[in-house]
């Protein structure tokens, strides 16, 4: 297994410190072969690209959040070289979902006994997610994920995001959309459009984990209005673990469906980081088509 360390200082929780040198003197003390890193002064993208490159790399380790980890998806989906993670972001979502660990040291251990596991990626016009792509007053909302910095997301930081909403919901308009499954034409409004690549656990401190990363299938949701009532209700729903079938959310399994709207584009946040994509958004679901690196299953 050789392997290329990509890291992006800018991430959530980047130590202050914790240098690309002290990471990769991590690396080599576990035992791992390194290769030569990219220029650390080029862009993610081109870092990504050019690690990808490297003659002989089977793993890119990337030291990132899940903004960073879904820039590395979008270069090795296909590639054939698997992704390893160091969880330095904010939420770490994917981390999580797939259980590596967030103690940096931990996280290494996983990426040098280097087992694989194939998990799905959603994508829209060509755009990559591993875990959710959001339409709505979430995507507005991306500052405020501040929230959630530094652990274990719990009902305070729930509380303090949908404080956050409830100042958004009156200068924020509903959007209208054509929603199309097969032949299937549904006109709507709403505040929230979720698509969940597979799905969200219910339970007890399952805020925001997903079920399993491997299902074959996408999961829409849907608020066509959110009340202050309803946003503290949901907020409090995802603290206990029980919000599924909450009045006013809408959830149903899907493939493949597409969005349309009379705008000239749409601003659509996929694992967090926000771009701006021209409709109709078409939506599909690619099977087991990026492999990255987790820890032992039989552990």
């Amino acid at each position: 297994m050789r392997i290329v360390l990509v890291a992006n200082a800018a991430s959530g929780t980047f130590a202050a410190g914790l240098t690309t040198d002290a990471i990769r003197a991590r690396l080599w003390a576990a035992g791992l072969d390194l290769l030569p890193e990219p220029d650390e002064t080029l862009p993610l993208p081109e870092r990504l690209r050019a690690a990808l490159r490297t003659e002989g790399v089977t793993v890119v380790a990337v030291a990132g959040g899940d903004g960073t980890l879904n820039c590395a998806a979008g270069m090795l989906a296909g590639s054939g070289v698997a992704l390893g993670i160091l969880p330095f972001g904010t939420m770490n979502l994917l981390a999580k979902d797939l259980g590596v660990p967030l103690d940096l040291d931990a996280a290494i251990r996983v990426l040098a006994a280097g087992h694989t596991r194939a998990v799905d990626v959603g994508t829209v016009n060509g755009h990559l997610f591993l875990i959710n792509s959001v339409l709505g007053m979430p995507a507005r909302m991306v500052r405020h994920r501040e929230a959630f910095r530094g652990g274990r997301i719990g009902i305070s930081a729930l509380l303090r995001l949908a404080a956050v909403a409830l100042r958004h919901l009156g200068p924020y308009p509903r959007l209208s959309a054509v929603l199309s499954e097969g032949r299937r034409r549904t006109r709507l409004r709403f505040r929230l459009l979720a698509v969940v690549n597979n799905d969200y656990a219910e339970g007890p401190g399952k805020i925001l984990e997903r079920t399993q990363v491997d299902g074959g299938e996408l999961t829409l949701y849907i608020a066509r209005g959110l009340s202050p009532w309803r946003v503290a209700r949901l907020a409090l729903g995802l603290g206990l673990g029980r919000w599924r079938h909450l009045p006013g959310l809408e959830r149903r399994g899907v493939t493949r469906f597409a969005v349309s709207a009379r705008r000239r584009a749409l601003r659509v946040m996929n694992d967090g980081e926000v771009r701006l994509i021209a409709p109709p958004l078409r939506y599909r679901l690619m099977p087991r088509a990026f492999t990255v690196i987790v820890p032992d299953p039989v552990q």
